[in-house]
């Protein structure tokens, strides 16, 4: 990739990397480098990078990578990370918690049952970032972030600030609306009050049940295919005989067949090859097309 060598990069306080590579900041721990990735210092620095970046220049912005494919040629262009210590803040005040773009979601749901507010329970079963989260309206076990949010501030593409509320967002089902080079730095969510004892019993039982039904210990990337409506990813994945499915070291889990994990080095060509094996053999068996979930990302 050599695209940026001719590309003036705005001056920040924050940090250039130059061919960052990234399989170790995804969970699949696969796939190929940044052309460039930027981690910016803080709010002022980001806006001031957006406001001055050249015409044109590729933006890409990752979380911790917990539900991202990157292709094995890299990501033209910048990569955004936003470092935890800037943005990954979260504070409490009555039922409702203020948490940077970068806090791990299982951490907000922590300082939720520290703070003893109950209804963000869910968040502790959901890998990744509260920005990724409310890219995606993440959720599990029937709870959705659009379920707790109340506003969220982002920077749009020129280093604008934005105040965003419910009807701003546009969620649905595994998706926002806004557009791609939005990034989010800080969000609001409330949930109610409760005992924190109860609400810490209630995110055992969720994990156990995670870790009894995922498998939450292997290079994966979470579920891979959102449901059909009427429908479970899985057991349409299980009925057209994917369970087990491999490609290299590339493999459909046997505990729970909506999830694909790597064995050790499988290339990130492997597991979207069979990513779309799985949805050609559902679409053969039932007629129903599978979605992607996980977000991909990248040259081939």
């Amino acid at each position: 990739m050599t695209m940026i060598t001719t590309v003036h990069l705005p001056e920040i306080r924050g940090s250039y990397q130059h061919e960052a590579p990234l399989k170790e900041l995804v969970w699949f721990r696969a796939g190929g480098p940044a052309e460039v990735l930027f981690r910016p210092q803080d709010v002022k620095d980001l806006a001031a990078f957006l406001a001055a970046r050249p015409s044109g220049l590729p933006l890409t912005v990752i979380g911790v990578g917990s539900n991202l494919l990157v292709r094995d040629g890299g990501i033209k262009g910048v990569v955004i990370r936003l470092p935890a210590a800037a943005f990954g803040k979260i504070r409490s005040e009555g039922t409702r918690l203020t948490v940077g773009a970068a806090a791990l979601d299982s951490a907000v749901a922590r300082a939720a049952a520290d703070a003893g507010i109950g209804g963000l329970e869910f968040l502790r079963g959901v890998p990744g970032t509260i920005g990724g989260a409310l890219r995606m309206n993440a959720g599990c076990y029937g709870r959705e972030i659009k379920d707790v949010f109340v506003a969220a501030t982002a920077l749009d593409g020129q280093g604008r600030q934005l105040s965003l509320g419910p009807d701003d967002m546009g969620f649905g089902y595994r998706r926002s609306a806004l557009p791609e080079d939005v990034v989010f730095v800080e969000a609001v969510l409330e949930g109610h009050r409760e005992d924190p004892d109860s609400v810490r019993a209630t995110m055992q039982k969720l994990l156990s049940e995670r870790e009894a039904a995922q498998p939450v210990r292997a290079k994966t990337g979470g579920s891979t295919f959102k449901n059909p409506p009427g429908q479970k990813a899985w057991s349409l994945i299980d009925g057209a005989g994917c369970r087990g499915l491999r490609r290299g070291d590339a493999m459909v889990s046997d505990k729970h067949c909506n999830f694909l994990i790597n064995l050790g080095e499988a290339r990130a060509a492997d597991l979207e090859a069979l990513g779309e094996e799985v949805r050609a053999k559902v679409e053969a068996r039932f007629g129903i097309i599978l979605e992607w979930e996980i977000k991909r990302v990248g040259q081939a």
